[in-house]
């Protein structure tokens, strides 16, 4: 009887410690396909649900997980599909056509790492034909920091499928707003882009606008390059636009001149002031426009430097410039007091499964993906979000579709020029207040652009109310979004 009593206590307690495993292991699978409208639970933010909400305005995690059965009146199933939101008809002012390759790990657009610069002036109807020549696993064109409409927006599986082999997609927007932006697949992204699948985009003011210096940085293989050179480039003028086209931060300088910060992500600073002495932190996928006082050297770190002739490197300047207090205020356009919707978008780690695999995975408002928050918003709406990163790693957020304004950092109130960004740099321990006005309906990923941070599991979703979604995660396209 000893021995059988034994042997029940040692099976009871293998189940008591397995069957919690198991149980946590069945609740991580992801289906081979699945709808990303349907991921995790809705969040509103403390608004209103559209009339479609059985839970009321705020539900719960524990009442709406991945692969719950929708209610009936959900509002996935109502509204305008994500595909009808596309750009405008009519004959382009810029029409481009872009051919993706892959050789073993190595892609590129037209022949080339980085692809073509593509080259509009505010108002221009783009037209873009991405022809997928050999890339296996499918592709697509994010045109990063660019408002464009959802369906045009390039996330496979979210607003269209992945293009195959042999396959054509053609995308179609306005240069709404005048800037410095990049563009790459979004498909597979944390390898593709990685390996040489992006490009430039710049939009003038006006036809006669400076194009100024384009350095898009990007590290292959270990080595620093810009505009896939490394070593020095000439600087043409004294307008340089940099964009940051790597999976972290990069710390920007200038030798030989004072500066200003004429442009953050696209959008201009309000009488930005001369720079003596000090870099500029450009996170991954952000992009910043330098204007310089006179002819000298701006360097991105790693021996990649632009230059004119006959000037010389200075050492990195230990001071990076705020951009909290840098410039002069000026008005918003809307007042961020008057919130309809208010979201968290705390990111913390923690060990558990994400599709099965055990690891110390990211997360989102403390759930592993995809029980995270689809954070929801009607069209309209001002949107205040607070992010906070307690990971003990740098995340640089991107909101797609949107740019956002920093209310503030660590409870200190922005007192510079409006800080619109689509590219955050959240530091350790750093908390942001954001804002912006939901003005761009459909699905939008806002996630982290340390690439490989987001196959780990750091990315949620804003979703407006009246959307319902068109396209399915994997599926017979393949589709790989994140």
């Amino acid at each position: 009887m000893r021995a059988v009593t034994r042997a029940v206590i040692a099976v009871s307690a293998s189940l008591a410690v397995v069957g919690p495993i198991g149980f946590f292991w069945s609740d991580s699978l992801v289906p081979d396909t699945y709808d990303m409208a349907e991921m995790g639970y809705p969040d509103y933010g403390g608004g209103p649900a559209g009339g479609h909400n059985l839970y009321g305005d705020q539900p719960p995690a524990e009442h709406y997980r991945y692969g719950d059965e929708p209610p009936a009146e959900s509002h996935h199933y109502a509204g305008i599909s994500v595909a009808d939101l596309k750009g405008p008809s009519g004959t382009p002012d810029v029409a481009v056509t872009l051919t993706t390759r892959q050789s073993g790990n190595r892609y590129t657009v037209n022949g080339t790492s980085p692809g073509p610069e593509i080259r509009a002036v505010q108002g221009q109807l783009i037209q873009v034909t991405l022809v997928n020549e050999s890339v296996r696993d499918g592709v697509t064109l994010h045109w990063h920091g660019v408002d464009v409409p959802n369906a045009e927006d390039g996330v496979a599986g979210i607003t269209q499928d992945a293009v195959r082999p042999g396959q054509t997609y053609v995308y179609r927007f306005v240069a709404r707003s005048a800037g410095t932006y990049w563009y790459h697949s979004h498909q597979v992204s944390h390898v593709q882009v990685r390996n040489g699948l992006f490009g430039a985009l710049v939009i003038l003011p006006r036809p006669d606008a400076e194009r100024g210096t384009v350095a898009a940085v990007h590290t292959y293989q270990g080595k620093r390059t810009i505009n896939g050179v490394p070593g020095v480039s000439p600087l043409t003028g004294r307008l340089v636009r940099v964009i940051n086209t790597d999976s972290g931060p990069i710390r920007v300088w200038v030798s030989g001149a004072s500066f200003q910060v004429v442009a953050i992500d696209g959008r201009d600073l309000h009488e930005p002031a001369v720079v003596e002495n000090k870099a500029i932190l450009v996170t991954a996928g952000a992009r910043v426009d330098l204007r310089l006082s006179s002819s000298a050297r701006v360097d991105v770190g790693g021996g990649a430097a632009v230059a004119a002739p006959g000037s010389r490197a200075a050492a990195l300047p230990r001071a990076i410039l705020d951009l909290l207090s840098y410039g002069t205020p000026a008005p918003l356009g809307f007042d961020p007091a008057r919130s309809d919707r208010r979201f968290r978008y705390d990111i913390g780690r923690r060990f558990g499964f994400l599709n099965g695999k055990p690891g110390n995975w990211w997360t989102v408002n403390g759930h592993l993906f995809p029980n995270v928050p689809m954070f929801m918003a009607s069209t309209g709406d001002i949107v205040r979000m607070t992010i906070h990163n307690g990971t003990g790693e740098v995340h640089p957020m991107h909101l797609h579709g949107h740019h956002m304004v920093v209310l503030s950092r660590n409870g200190v109130a922005s007192t510079g020029s409006p800080w619109w960004t689509d590219s955050l740099d959240v530091l350790q321990g750093d908390t942001f207040e954001v804002a912006f006005v939901a003005d761009n309906p459909g699905i939008w990923a806002d996630h982290c652009h340390n690439l490989k941070h987001v196959p780990e599991g750091l990315v949620a979703h804003l979703m407006y109310t009246g959307v319902r979604s068109s396209f399915l995660v994997g599926g017979p396209a393949r589709n790989v979004p994140e």
